[in-house]
């Protein structure tokens, strides 16, 4: 076990060395991997911080259920208050007559009508928030509420949560279909990068396979300088990520500041910024596999 542990501790000395001995291409292929990966990166990061965002501003779907206007104010309590226990909703808020009425009156343009009205036409009206933007999930509940003797209309905002899911849906697909395509690039980057040094070294292999050397023993160092490498590569993503959004608050933050909002676009989580690193490293490992498996079998 030691001794294992001693040839991986060597292979990894041996490709640092080499990174650092030729520090002018390792630097621009690790350039070449983290701008590639800051790309879907910044994608994600933009898609947490609008969906925080939406999250803040309440744009979660609605349902709004008009009762009937001989309905007492008792039942539209107590309907409000069994709503409130159902585990799909969030929030169920009983807005009366009266305050229907009022809201409407202020509204611009509208206080002279309302003032011509004889009577209130407004019925009690129970909002509703759900849980979950789910359209499937709010059209059954819908189907549900209108069920009900008390209740003459459900006014159900699915159509705005299925269209948040699509949009939601299309950004993430668009983010994931980057990354993959992003992916194979790096892939190559890093094949081409081992292959050069497997050329460079044919001669150092040959005779370490002579004198008894094993294809393990080989590959070894190979590995980890593609490792390394998209290691690299990671972190130079996280910070160009870093570097890009803090640019782009400073613009940020005078369009929130005319909003009255001190909203700012985050960095990624901690777990995420993890795995931007992790793959990077997973696909330099991956590049440097391939090509070592190819051109070791022609050597």
């Amino acid at each position: 076990m030691r001794a294992w542990l001693r040839q991986h501790r060597r292979a990894l000395g041996a490709a640092a060395r080499k990174l650092a001995a030729q520090r002018s291409g390792a630097l621009l292929g690790a350039l070449a991997i983290g701008i590639a990966l800051a790309l879907p990166a910044g994608g994600y990061a933009l898609l947490a911080n609008l969906r925080a965002l939406a999250g803040g501003a309440q744009l979660e779907p609605r349902l709004t259920l008009y009762l009937r206007m001989e309905a007492p104010r008792a039942e539209a309590e107590a309907l409000r208050a069994r709503l409130s226990a159902d585990p799909r909703v969030r929030e169920a808020r009983l807005v009366t007559r009266e305050q229907a009425l009022a809201e409407l009156a202020g509204t611009e343009g509208l206080a002279q009508v309302v003032a011509a009205l004889k009577r209130n036409p407004l019925p009690d009206a129970v909002a509703l928030r759900a849980r979950q933007a789910d359209p499937a999930l709010l059209e059954r509940l819908a189907r549900e509420l209108r069920t009900l003797p008390i209740v003459q209309y459900v006014q159900a905002d699915a159509a705005w949560a299925r269209r948040l899911a699509a949009i939601a849906g299309i950004a993430r697909f668009g983010v994931a279909l980057l990354a993959a395509l992003l992916a194979f690039g790096l892939v190559a980057v890093t094949f081409s990068t081992i292959r050069l040094q497997i050329l460079t070294q044919r001669a150092e292999i040959e005779v370490s396979r002579l004198v008894g050397a094993t294809d393990a023993f080989i590959r070894r160092p190979f590995y980890y300088l593609g490792l390394l490498q998209g290691l690299a590569g990671g972190l130079v993503a996280l910070a160009l990520l870093w570097g890009g959004l803090q640019g782009l608050n400073l613009q940020v933050a005078e369009l929130a500041e005319s909003y009255g909002s001190g909203f700012r676009l985050a960095f990624l989580a901690p777990g995420d910024a993890l795995a931007v690193v992790a793959f990077a490293a997973f696909l330099g490992w991956l590049g440097a596999f391939m090509s070592v498996s190819r051109h070791l079998r022609d050597i």
